[in-house]
């Protein structure tokens, strides 16, 4: 019968009996568990109990040891970095990638991953030196260039970045003006905002390298969005104008160097041909003199017969001797041909036909005989 039931004995939970409620006896209770835990194990005299429980006590340490051993083994990507703080002290080395161990509790590793690429974006607007309003959408990309700064030297890297970014876009936007952030100046833009947010992470020790910003898109405000686009449209007609000329002037230029060059050497050839034909009119003249003064008749003759050939070999004329007494009749067949051909071309009433008068009749022209010494 349990103690606690009706008409059960006076006998307590702890053993006792009578009519004392008082609190139990810790001791005995403490004696009575530990003569429990060695009859559970086998214990029956007190030197065996004893030794039973140094065993257990070296088990449970051991276990604890490797519990421990093994709470401490860690291992760290590739892509990633380790900083161990020694009772809150940080030590100096980073652990590199690989499989590492560190007492627990002892030391405490921050990992971190340093390679990957992370993003921020940005869509804001603001004004430019020109007292132009913009809109301006840009992404900022960095990386965890310096993990013990990353993790601890900066309470909150990511916003250190974001605040500096947003900085540093108003000054580069706010010293340049509105033509070049919505055109050819983005570009530039985007190195001089780079350099200033590397430099303002540098100053404040997080860490962070900033690789690449990009200027995703640049627009005017809403309501005078219409006259921009008219003006960026005027804008480009007019480089599309100015490489059209350049484009005809490429073509014009060289075509005329080379002209000019043709008629340079076109001069230089006439020139030395002129030269030539000289020289060779004045050799042959020294050659002719010098025969002239050895029979000057006969060479005088000669060069007025040449003189004369060389005159009319081109001529429509026909020269006929008539020095020594013998009378030709000259017939002009040619021109009675051409005569007779206009003659049938014209119409009855035409009052300007042509007369054959004056070329039927004959021609005679007298030269003088070539005579031989």
């Amino acid at each position: 019968m349990a103690w606690n039931e009706p008409g059960g004995s006076d006998k307590d939970s702890w053993g006792s009996r009578g009519g004392n409620q008082g609190p139990p006896d810790l001791d005995e209770a403490f004696r009575k568990l530990k003569q429990r835990l060695s009859e559970i194990f086998g214990g029956g005299s007190g030197s065996a109990a004893s030794g039973l429980s140094k065993q257990l006590i070296a088990l449970l340490v051991v276990g604890a040891l490797v519990i421990y051993g093994l709470m401490g083994i860690y291992q760290i990507d590739q892509q990633e970095r380790g900083v161990v703080l020694r009772f809150g002290k940080v030590l100096e080395d980073q652990v590199m990638p690989g499989l590492h161990w560190n007492p627990p509790v002892i030391d405490k590793v921050l990992i971190v991953n340093v390679t990957r690429l992370r993003s921020q974006t940005y869509d804001a607007e603001m004004l430019t030196e020109d007292e132009n309003i913009v809109q301006v959408k840009m992404s900022v990309q960095y990386n965890i260039g310096d993990a013990k700064k990353y993790l601890l030297r900066v309470f909150d890297p990511d916003t250190s970045l974001d605040q500096a970014t947003r900085s540093a876009l108003r000054h580069v936007v706010g010293s340049s003006e509105m033509h070049d952030v919505l055109t050819e100046g983005r570009e530039e833009i985007a190195i001089l905002v780079k350099e200033r947010i590397q430099n303002y992470m540098d100053n404040y020790g997080t860490g962070i390298y900033v690789p690449q910003v990009n200027i995703d898109d640049t627009a005017p405000p809403e309501a005078v969005k219409a006259a921009f686009d008219d003006v960026i449209k005027a804008r480009e007609d007019e480089v599309r104008v100015r490489n059209e000329a350049d484009a005809y002037a490429n073509q014009i230029v060289p075509e005329s160097r080379g002209e000019a060059q043709r008629l340079l050497e076109e001069a230089e050839a006439y020139k030395s041909r002129v030269i030539s034909v000289a020289k060779g009119e004045s050799f042959r003249f020294s050659k002719i003199l010098a025969e002239y003064h050895l029979a000057p008749v006969v060479t005088r003759q000669r060069i007025y017969l040449d003189t004369l050939e060389w005159v009319m070999e081109n001529s429509s004329k026909v020269m006929i001797d008539v020095e020594g007494g013998t009378n030709l009749l000259y017939l002009p067949l040619d021109k009675l041909m051409q005569a007779a051909g206009t003659a049938s071309a014209t119409r009855f009433g035409d009052t300007s036909s042509q007369s054959f008068t004056n070329t039927s009749a004959p021609r005679q022209t007298s030269s003088r005989r070539e005579r031989r010494q």
